[in-house]
């Protein structure tokens, strides 16, 4: 529905995100923070007995690494008892938030999808885990400062994240090493590139140079500020996408698909369809998401390598997955509780361990540093690239009305993958209806 995501933060600014949580173990408290000092020392340790939920989206080859952490923090905290709810992909568990807010009946921790944050915290949703922080001394510096700002807003640090991912490539070094190349790291490197790898016979590619998913803006936002452009404005009250820096990306992505270099895939089945073709040797390279690397090196028969997306100005690539959160209508007391839980969950103590059970990227850089990190390495070497690049993380575009504006210029990738069309003239007319979309916010 047009415009829900405003109606959204309407609907929790009028009052709704009261509520107690869905754990049955305590009385809500008006909107958390709302009255409530937090105290400048860490509370006495009270262990009165108490059960928090934390909803979540973890798929089932995650589960027995959750288990783990929990098993774990209950050894730490045993007077605590952690409920995790699967509440279904992203988009099922925001509805399922969205509900829970209105029913004044909240979780008292959280999973959030990375782009859904701005959203719900501009509503009021999550409570602003700052004080907390500074309380119990968080070595907040220990974090990719992009990581840890994916989850910040308006200045106020509303989660830490958890499941973090990025887009990298993932190539067929195995065939780079015959031709001799390697994957570019600047744009004007891109065409020689692509006339080593691309192999063309009788006027169609049979292996193509590289593959960008055109599926999710996620993957193709970090080439419109890598090339100098942007999405929106300074202060985010009208789109740029029109601009000639901002037009860069998407002209040459049609350049390289007139001329049978880059192959995009769009709609359902594309995702696995890039996969298979890559594994096939039809593809030298594929921007996909760092959680899929352990798939590609499981299956192919060649020896895989991981590259940084290229760019010129910048060279950043987004933070994916989802972050750890505390819902503003619990109990002070659900807090407490889940502020440990927090803590635990994305302590540098059990990083490695829990990165590698649920196939995502560690988060702590002393994690990262340490014999566990090494050995993390040396059982995975292609994650090296990824590290190599840690502060490079950043954050996506942090505006509430992100998600409705970007299925926009998304359409125009897609009219432009499946049906030849001409993106400029379609992306000038997309900038007019995104522009209408920031006015309502």
């Amino acid at each position: 529905m047009k415009h829900m995501l405003k109606a959204l933060s309407c609907m929790v600014i009028m009052g709704m995100v009261v509520g107690c949580s869905g754990s049955n173990s305590g009385e809500g408290s008006g909107t958390g923070n709302e009255g409530v000092q937090i105290p400048s020392e860490p509370p006495k340790e009270d262990t009165t007995p108490i059960t928090i939920q934390y909803w979540h989206s973890h798929a089932e080859p995650q589960l027995p690494g959750l288990d783990y952490m929990i098993a774990e923090f209950n050894k730490q905290y045993p007077h605590i008892t952690v409920e995790p709810v699967y509440q279904g992909g992203y988009p099922d568990l925001h509805k399922k938030l969205q509900a829970a807010v209105a029913a004044k009946d909240v979780p008292a921790v959280t999973n959030v999808e990375v782009s859904a944050l701005p959203n719900f915290a501009d509503g009021g949703v999550f409570t602003d885990l700052t004080p907390y922080i500074k309380r119990d001394g968080v070595d907040t510096n220990d974090f990719s400062q992009g990581m840890l700002g994916a989850y910040s807003y308006n200045g106020k640090q509303y989660g830490l994240p958890l499941i973090v991912s990025t887009s990298v490539f993932v190539y067929n070094k195995t065939l780079f090493d015959e031709l001799g190349v390697q994957p570019p790291a600047k744009w004007d490197e891109i065409e020689a590139f692509n006339e080593k790898v691309t192999v063309r016979e009788g006027g169609a590619t049979t292996r193509y140079a590289f593959s960008v998913p055109g599926w999710d803006t996620w993957y193709y936002d970090p080439w419109i500020s890598n090339g100098g452009g942007s999405i929106l404005n300074e202060d985010m009250s009208a789109t740029t996408l029109d601009q000639p820096e901002s037009l860069r990306w998407i002209e040459n992505f049609n350049k390289w698909l007139k001329d049978g270099s880059l192959h995009m895939g769009y709609g359902k089945g594309a995702s696995s369809n890039m996969r298979t073709m890559f594994l096939e040797g039809k593809i030298g390279m594929v921007q996909h998401s760092s959680a899929i690397i352990k798939t590609y090196i499981e299956n192919a028969d060649f020896e895989v390598g991981v590259s940084f997306i290229p760019g010129d100005v910048e060279r950043k690539s987004h933070i994916g997955g989802a972050g750890i959160v505390m819902m503003d209508g619990a109990s002070q007391e659900q807090k407490e509780a889940g502020w440990k839980f927090i803590r635990f969950m994305t302590s540098a103590e059990h990083n490695i361990k829990w990165a590698e059970s649920v196939g995502y990227l560690p988060t702590r850089k002393s994690a990262f540093q340490s014999e566990e990190g090494d050995q993390y390495f040396e059982r995975w070497p292609q994650y090296k690239t990824v590290f190599e690049h840690f502060d490079d993380v950043a954050p996506r575009l942090q505006h509430p009305a992100y998600p409705e504006f970007s299925a926009e210029y998304k359409e125009v990738v897609g009219e432009m993958i499946l049906n030849g069309e001409n993106p400029v003239p379609l992306m000038q007319e997309a900038v007019k209806t995104i522009n209408d979309i920031l006015t309502d916010y």
